[in-house]
């Protein structure tokens, strides 16, 4: 071979090699330049006067016990990522899986919150599945919350002594969305369906329809059971520090209509596409609770105090672990 030839060969990985760090950059542009949007869009929504106020009114002990609250959810949905992961045969430690779920924080403002794939790079760095291998995990993490989300606001409805108006459907809407999500059969058909009516992206719908075959691997019984139990406790503990946040107010609703009202407006808000559900989630939140008879002067900073220490706390914890969570993914990577 010549030596032009050799020269020639050489070069051919160095290019690719920057070809692949130009796109990875372009990528990481873009997901931050979806995050900047967001949180205009978040801040743009939320009374900070009334936050400000609000919040010098509550103690650190106070509002340490909400960020804890938050904590628990975020560890415990933490926790059955990691179950999947170790369902779906990935060989991802505790650690590791932890790292990816909460640095994908950082991109739960990005519209439909998209940007949470991030964590399918990650794993596909570290471990060298495709994407397709991967994206179940994300369709039974939505699904399981789903399912999760609409029992606790059915059995909340159940207990409390009112009804909230549209609740029972966008409780049963979420039920039927977690069930078709985790039936491979059903959800297969319902993505060539899909196809059929709007005759785009046949590479990403076929994608799909892999990734849903491949769901039946976490159908067993205790599977379901334990990931259901994670989401119940995780998502219970964000109701009830909105519950001790509105006692602490003066406006003690009850335990069940407080849980019932958040989890109403979290799926409200996730059901617009909004980044981090903005917008809809805080209007369901201030009109539930004006319904209950809570004035303005408590509903709209309770709410801007609990999504602070909800999704903006998620949001902070991500971007504090994202650096961590693209460096390690990276060096994974390159050994």
């Amino acid at each position: 071979m010549s030596s032009s030839n050799t020269s020639q060969v050489a070069s051919t990985p160095a290019r690719k090699g920057t070809g692949r760090r130009w796109r990875d950059i372009a990528l990481l542009a873009a997901l931050f330049a979806f995050v900047i949007a967001g949180l205009a869009g978040l801040a743009a929504a939320t009374g900070w006067e009334e936050t400000k106020h609000q919040l010098m009114q509550l103690t650190f002990g106070q509002i340490a016990t909400l960020l804890a609250l938050s904590l628990v959810n975020y560890l415990f949905r933490g926790a059955r990522w990691h179950l999947f992961s170790n369902r779906l045969g990935l060989p991802t430690t505790l650690m590791q899986d932890l790292r990816h779920f909460l640095g994908g924080f950082a991109m739960s403002v990005t519209p439909g919150r998209v940007g949470e794939l991030i964590r399918m790079r990650w794993l596909r760095r570290e471990t060298g599945w495709a994407v397709e291998r991967t994206a179940p995990l994300v369709l039974m993490d939505r699904a399981s919350d789903l399912a999760a989300m609409a029992l606790i606001l059915a059995g909340c409805i159940a207990m409390s002594a009112g009804g909230i108006a549209m609740a029972l459907p966008v409780a049963a809407l979420a039920l039927v969305a977690a069930f078709v999500a985790t039936r491979p059969k059903l959800l297969a058909a319902c993505i060539t369906l899909l196809y059929r009516v709007i005759g785009r992206f046949p590479r990403l719908m076929a994608r799909i329809r892999i990734a849903a075959k491949s769901l039946g691997v976490f159908s067993s019984g205790p599977i379901m059971a334990t990931a259901l139990t994670l989401g119940l406790i995780g998502w219970v503990a964000e109701g009830y520090a909105f519950h001790i946040l509105l006692m602490w107010m003066g406006a003690d609703i009850g335990l069940a209509k407080a849980i019932a009202i958040f989890t109403f407006s979290t799926l409200a808000g996730g059901l617009t596409g909004a980044p981090g559900g903005v917008g809809g989630a805080e209007a369901a939140m201030v009109a539930l609770l004006a319904l209950e008879g809570v004035p303005l002067e408590i509903s709209i900073p309770a709410t801007a105090v609990i999504r602070l220490t909800t999704l903006w706390f998620a949001i902070l914890i991500g971007l504090a672990v994202f650096p961590l969570a693209e460096r390690m993914s990276a060096k994974a990577e390159t050994k």
